[in-house]
C-alpha cells in the first residue's frame, strides 16, 4: 500500500505569474531632463514652510523667518541674544544664592556651637559654686 495520494505529483510547480505591462502610470518619465528636475526637485534648497502667512526656512539647524509675518529677522536675533544673556544672568544669580545660603548654613551651625559652649561653660560654672 503507498502512502502517497495519487492525486497530487511528484514536485511542486507553481503557475508563472505574467509579467506587467507598466511600471508606472506616471507621465513624469516621458519629461526632458531639466523639466523632471524642475518637477521632482532634485535641485532643493533648504526646507521651507508656510504658517499662518509667515515662510519659514530651516538653516543651519533653526527656522528663520523669510517673509511676511509681523517680526523680522534681525528682531527675532536680537531677542534670542537678549534671551541667552538673561539666561546668563539668571544661572549666576542662582549660582549667587546657593552660595550666600551655604555662608548662611556654616554661619548658623557655628552659632549652635558657640552656643552650646556657652551652656556648657555656665552648668561647670554653676557646678564649681555647688
Amino acid at each position: 500500500m503507498s502512502l502517497r495520494m495519487p492525486f497530487f505529483g511528484n514536485t511542486f510547480s507553481p503557475k508563472k505569474i505574467p509579467p506587467r505591462k507598466s511600471a508606472s502610470l506616471s507621465s513624469l518619465h516621458t519629461l526632458d531632463r531639466s523639466t523632471r528636475e524642475v518637477e521632482l526637485g532634485l535641485e532643493y534648497g533648504p526646507p521651507a514652510m508656510n504658517l499662518g502667512g509667515q515662510t519659514l526656512k530651516f538653516e543651519d539647524g533653526q527656522w528663520i523667518t523669510e517673509s511676511g509675518g509681523n517680526s523680522s529677522g534681525r528682531e527675532v536675533q536680537r531677542l534670542k541674544k537678549r534671551n541667552l544673556q538673561l539666561e546668563e544672568e539668571n544661572n549666576l544669580l542662582k549660582l549667587k544664592i546657593e552660595t550666600l545660603l551655604d555662608m548662611l548654613t556654616e554661619t548658623t551651625v557655628e552659632y549652635h556651637l558657640m552656643e552650646k559652649e556657652v551652656e556648657d561653660i555656665k552648668s561647670q560654672r554653676q557646678r564649681k559654686k555647688l
